[in-house]
């Protein structure tokens, strides 16, 4: 429970990380600004919107990093099964438990079973009868 909720945080962090970098100017949008293009009028003022886009990327980068490293340790803390039969026995025990016994009783005597021709060099004729001829 406590892995998926911090995988589910962990991908909203990763979407809120990738919009903002994203939203982000490149070095070469601030040269029309030296033209007469300035930003004073924008909301967070003229330098307010690069250091808190910033300051807003640092904080989900590392928030990005912490749930991965804590990802990656409840991964590591998982007991896995030495073996595929180690998997296997718990399921099959659990499934006999669930399963009502069975109702079926086989006769003692009186099964015979059907003798099957076999000839002198240990082959079984053809059914038809007929035997193949080799060349």
């Amino acid at each position: 429970m406590l892995q998926t909720t911090i995988l589910i945080v962990h991908v909203f962090v990763a979407m809120a990380l990738i919009g903002l970098v994203l939203m982000q100017k490149g070095k070469g949008a601030e040269a029309g600004a030296a033209f007469g293009a300035g930003a004073s009028g924008t909301v967070f003022g003229a330098r307010g919107s690069s250091s808190f886009l910033s300051r807003s990327t640092a904080v989900l980068a590392t928030l990005f990093f912490a749930t991965s490293m804590t990802l990656a340790f409840l991964a590591s803390q998982r007991q896995a099964p030495q073996s595929l039969l180690e998997q296997i026995e718990p399921a099959a025990e659990s499934i006999q438990q669930m399963l009502p016994a069975p109702d079926v009783t086989l006769p003692d005597e009186g099964i015979e079973l059907p003798e099957i021709p076999v000839s002198a060099d240990g082959e079984q004729p053809s059914e038809s009868g007929d035997e193949a001829v080799e060349e």
